[in-house]
């Protein structure tokens, strides 16, 4: 969007010091999707596989760098091997292991899951954004949990308990437009003392602002509204915090390299560009800015490292059968083991956290894992096999869900995201530390590692084994 002198207006969104946010209406990352997506096909040069999903990131046969990725055909149900001489991973967040989120219902966090059994470091991965604006259309429509946006508060929405009393008072001197983590913890807080709406949630209002303004202001959002029933322009719309965005992710340096040679990772498959908490507006700036940073850094790696990689046939072989799994047992209810996560990830390890939560979840989680792998799906064909790829799915749920648990239980303080009702303080800022999670067989390590803190001056760059600035 511009002004009539052709200038780019900054919307409001909390926690900035100005209104910052360049956006198209309220819908700016699907116009960016849409741009890239028009751009990609219409570039014969760029070869397409759609309708296929990742399963494993495989390595050389010497272990030393990438070779490639092994994919799922999901219109036939076929394995294939991609062989690649260097792999960006961006297939971004998706933390729908909690009873309300944002993300739409495939996205199940897939890449963090095969870095992770890459042997991938994984930092800071108890950093879960809730926006505190999820919409609440019901407990049995998946439209629940769809973000409203943060311009909403940022222009002067209200947030309404079910006493309708604006309570963010209680909460911080910056009301509606305290930070997302601020605000959610706020709402939790009042749905856990029953000040909730008659279905639990709470309310926004906006029709102090004019309806006409708002219609117009928010097209999208009242659009989205609408469809389930509800007037954001002019009446009440009941939300709920909902799990909106991943700050943790893989290890990677400023020039989006990993500690795998070959391997690349942008977007919100990566951490550490965002700190302990992404302010609202940088999610779609992170993606732009490190894919350009990866698409110019990948040619020059290949020509400094030109030739393909002999991959490891072995780690194939126990990739495809490992993705077989549940055809050799006895079909189940996968739903039912869904919600089951979702439950528990809610209520144990979501908005506020404390150590017996935590421990319930990682006990809980291993039993859903365990009643996973015995579940099996109807055998036979594997055309547009959609159970299959559910329980696909949920297993990589499950995977990063233990490693969220076991993050938040290794962090002793409240930073950011991440709040401990048992550890409220933040802790010494010097002293600060990720949180590191790496795989080593079937276990789990979880380590400490000091932050460095770094500010980069305007026309500086930083070298290329510097991390990304906290």
């Amino acid at each position: 969007d511009r002004t009539a002198d052709g200038s780019l207006p900054g919307k409001a969104f909390a926690g900035q010091t100005f209104d910052r946010t360049v956006h198209k209406g309220d819908l700016t990352g699907i116009e960016i999707i849409n741009r890239l997506m028009e751009q990609v096909w219409a570039r014969p040069g760029i070869r397409r596989l759609e309708e296929h999903r990742a399963l494993a990131l495989i390595p050389s046969k010497d272990g030393a760098s990438i070779s490639g990725v092994l994919l799922a055909d999901i219109r036939t149900g076929e394995f294939r091997f991609i062989e690649a001489k260097a792999v960006l991973l961006a297939t971004g967040g998706g933390p729908t292991m909690y009873r309300y989120h944002t993300p739409s219902g495939d996205k199940t966090m897939d890449g963090l899951a095969m870095a992770l059994r890459a042997g991938l470091p994984l930092r800071d991965m108890e950093m879960v954004q809730f926006h505190p604006t999820g919409l609440y259309a019901g407990p049995d429509t998946r439209m629940t949990g769809t973000v409203l946006e943060e311009g909403l508060r940022g222009s002067g929405g209200y947030l309404l308990n079910g006493e309708m009393q604006r309570f963010m008072g209680d909460y911080d001197p910056k009301l509606e437009r305290a930070t997302r983590d601020v605000v959610s913890r706020a709402m939790y807080s009042e749905m856990r003392a029953g000040r909730v709406t008659p279905n639990g949630g709470l309310y926004i209002s906006m029709a102090h602002l004019g309806p006409a303004n708002v219609r117009k202001q928010f097209k999208g959002m009242v659009e989205r509204c609408e469809d389930c029933g509800f007037d954001l322009a002019g009446g009440l719309v009941e939300v709920v915090p909902t799990a909106h965005y991943f700050m943790g992710g893989v290890i990677c340096n400023v020039d989006t390299s990993t500690e795998k040679p070959g391997l690349f990772v942008a977007g919100e498959d990566a951490s550490g560009m965002h700190g302990a908490n992404r302010l609202g507006g940088n999610g779609v700036a992170n993606s732009t800015v490190f894919g350009g940073i990866a698409g110019d850094m990948i040619p020059q790696w290949i020509a400094a490292n030109p030739g393909a990689r002999q991959p490891d046939e072995s780690v194939i072989d126990a990739e495809v059968s490992r993705a077989l799994t549940p055809f050799n047992n006895k079909p189940g209810d996968i739903n039912a083991l869904r919600e089951k996560l979702l439950g528990l990830m809610w209520d144990d390890v979501g908005v506020i956290r404390d150590r017996a939560g935590i421990d319930r979840a990682i006990a809980a989680l291993d039993g859903i894992e365990a009643e996973l792998l015995v579940t099996g799906v109807p055998a036979g064909d594997r055309t547009f096999n959609l159970t299959w790829h559910d329980w696909l799915n949920l297993r990589s749920l499950i995977e990063t869900s233990r490693v969220i648990a076991l993050a938040e239980r290794a962090r002793e303080n409240s930073r950011g995201a991440h709040f401990r009702e048992d550890f409220p303080e933040p802790g010494d800022l010097e002293t600060s530390t990720f949180t590191v999670a790496r795989q080593g067989g079937a276990k789990i390590n979880m380590t400490h590692e000091p932050v460095r803190f770094t500010i980069v001056k305007p026309g500086e760059t930083l070298l290329k084994d510097q991390v990304a600035a906290e």
